[in-house]
């Protein structure tokens, strides 16, 4: 189960809006006979590739897959099926697939007469699927804010210099956090300052993410700008009452989104509706590069579901911090966080940390 988790996590950022899924297959003895994993939506799922590697020796043998074999007919067929027609004898996955379309292959693999057991590595596999997972039940994309400070929290300098607070390897990490979201947003403040490319580069047969500009009043990307050079797919998200002689030099390189401003009409872009347009576009995991304001807001509506933070061994004193107004204005209001890992990446830190459910 292990080695299908490892090859679960190879399809992250390819294959939404499925999941990701690893299978292996072990002969009738329990020697090794077939892997794969799901490469693209549209494509053969994992069992399916596991499968076809494994050829006659799946007869009598186990299937261990990270997700309950699908039971319905998409643009594949129904992969507990096609492990009944394999004369698999006994089928080992580790979560019950949640989506009330597809779930049910354990109870038709049952009824076939195949030893079904559930829940091996249950944890990890949740935490390789953990953005679709969160899509499915929140019926909205898995947010993870991505953020690089000094020890003091500083996200740039008094004067605005941000380049560079961390060392190459913390950089090259974040591309492959950009290979493995579907979508990367930022908002106009970090459009303006930096300019980002927002690719994932260095990482060659990396599927883009979209690249989406929170550009509330359509003033901030301008034509040139390097998020509209073609290396990647691009949404400029503005409001729809943005002029539309703002954002017409913009549709030729761009998709540009016209969505509801939040306060009654008077604030900026609606985080739900924006996660909603990102949703209905196939996107199941956002990273969320923006700066402190906009984190500030995606913090204070509850939808930042992961943290990555890479801290810099140096202090500034000054400039502004990670995270702007979040709705806290107290201690017993704050957000507390679980840490589940601390990685030296060169000179400097990753930290993943997850929200805590707030006490009632």
């Amino acid at each position: 189960m292990r080695r299908a988790l490892a090859l679960a996590a190879r399809g992250l950022g390819a294959t939404s809006p499925n999941p990701v899924v690893g299978c292996v297959i072990l002969d009738a003895a329990g020697s090794l006979a077939g892997e794969g994993w799901h490469r693209a939506a549209g494509g053969p799922h994992a069992e399916i590739h596991a499968l076809a590697d494994a050829g006659d020796a799946a007869r009598g043998g186990t299937a261990l897959v990270t997700l309950e074999p699908c039971n319905h007919t998409g643009r594949t067929g129904p992969c507990a099926q096609a492990l009944i027609d394999a004369g698999i004898a006994r089928v080992v996955y580790a979560v019950a697939d949640p989506n009330p379309t597809a779930r049910g292959g354990a109870t038709t693999l049952a009824a076939a007469g195949i030893d079904t057991e559930a829940g091996l590595l249950a944890e990890e596999a949740e935490a390789v699927n953990a953005a679709w997972l969160t899509a499915v039940r929140r019926s909205r994309p898995f947010v993870r804010w991505k953020y690089a400070a000094t020890l003091d929290g500083r996200v740039a300098a008094a004067d605005g210099t941000s380049r560079w607070i961390t060392g190459e390897a913390a950089r090259a990490d974040v591309h492959r956090l950009r290979a493995e979201a579907d979508a990367v947003v930022v908002g106009s403040g970090t459009a303006r300052a930096d300019d980002p490319h927002l690719a994932a580069r260095g990482l060659p047969g990396a599927v883009q993410p979209l690249r989406v500009v929170v550009d509330t009043e359509a003033r901030a990307v301008r034509p040139g700008a390097r998020v509209l050079d073609g290396a990647a797919p691009t949404l400029i998200a503005v409001a729809a009452d943005a002029p539309a002689g703002r954002t017409a030099p913009l549709e030729r390189h761009a998709e540009v989104a016209r969505l509801p401003r939040a306060d009654g009409g008077r604030g900026g872009l609606d985080l739900p509706a924006l996660l909603a347009a990102l949703y209905g576009r196939g996107v199941r995991s956002v990273l969320l590069e923006g700066g402190p304001t906009l984190a500030g807001a995606f913090t204070a509506a509850g939808y930042v579901d992961e943290i990555t933070a890479y801290l810099a061994p140096a202090l500034l004193g000054g400039g502004p911090h990670a995270l702007a107004d979040a709705g806290i204005t107290t201690i017993t209001q704050a957000l507390r966080l679980r840490v589940d890992a601390v990685v030296p990446l060169g000179p400097d830190l990753r930290i993943t940390a997850v929200p805590l459910p707030k006490e009632t």
